[in-house]
């Protein structure tokens, strides 16, 4: 009789353990497609991240998710990117936009999909670049089970020791914003770009000299590229190497990205809900 007993106990723990697994499970997979939106990160390391993670970078979201360097999805939490080579990862921007984004749509969830690499010049990030090519792969991987919702950017460093790439920025940088829409399929992809440092401007040795002139061109595109915005980084902070945003400038500047994509979907919606209020006025009238 006791061993029954045991026997029983036993079954009954396994079955607890197997029906707390499932839930687990259940609980860290994605929503359906149409409640699924997916985000581009692309840039350099300050998008990667390497600020020094706090406890709210390591508490998730339950309605955020990362797409892993091998194509799982998994809940969210800092840091984001990782299988950099010779880098150490850390908190950048995306979590914190992710998790305001979340927030502002109820029964949404958020998908972000880390593509960024520390050091790469923008050369690497335009058509018929590697890091280019890598994220239109990676974006329709993420498109089999959500929907495309817009992109974040963050990159300029690289480009702004050399007067030739900071004059021709914003030229080569509209260029591959039209082709990422095109080859995506989305020719009003929101995409939102933010400057780099303003702490660039004044670091010894000067190895930036055009740093505020690539930082002029980013606030600019809005001006000459329809749907897209910029996400300031006046009055952000860095570490001490005078490179990279601290944790809680990264967290800020993922809030300023998340007040652009916010305002970009907002201005998307409103003709669909014009026409709507139009309809009801007609049906009204007759």
């Amino acid at each position: 009789m006791t061993q029954k007993i045991i026997a029983g106990m036993l079954l009954l723990t396994l079955l607890r353990t197997t029906l707390a697994q499932a839930q687990t499970n259940a609980a860290n997979q994605p929503p359906t497609r149409e409640k699924f939106k997916v985000y581009l990160l692309m840039g350099q390391s300050n998008m990667a991240g390497r600020g020094v993670p706090e406890k709210e970078d390591k508490t998730p979201h339950p309605r955020v998710f990362v797409l892993t360097q091998s194509n799982q999805w998994q809940v969210a939490v800092e840091p984001l990117t990782l299988g950099e080579k010779k880098k150490t990862p850390g908190v950048g921007p995306g979590l914190a936009f992710a998790k305001i984004m979340a927030d502002a749509n109820p029964g949404v969830s958020i998908g972000l999909v880390p593509c960024a690499v520390g050091g790469t010049p923008l050369k690497r990030w335009v058509k018929g670049g590697d890091l280019y090519e890598n994220a239109v792969a990676r974006a329709r991987d993420a498109e089999k089970v959500g929907v495309l919702s817009g992109v974040l950017w963050h990159q300029g460093e690289a480009d702004s020791g050399s007067q030739t790439n900071a004059e021709s920025y914003g030229d080569r940088l509209t260029k591959m914003i039209a082709d990422i829409r095109a080859d995506l399929n989305s020719p009003k992809l929101p995409f939102v770009v933010g400057q780099t440092g303003e702490f660039n401007y004044t670091r010894p040795g000067d190895p930036q000299p055009f740093a505020r002139l690539v930082n002029e061109t980013l606030s600019k595109i809005p001006d000459t590229v329809p749907n897209t915005g910029c996400a300031l980084s006046k009055g952000l902070t860095s570490k001490p190497d005078l490179v990279h945003f601290d944790a809680a400038s990264q967290r800020e500047l993922g809030k300023r990205y998340a007040a652009e994509m916010l305002r970009l979907e907002k201005a998307q919606q409103k003709p669909a809900r014009l026409k709507q209020a139009e309809s009801g006025r007609k049906l009204l009238k007759q």
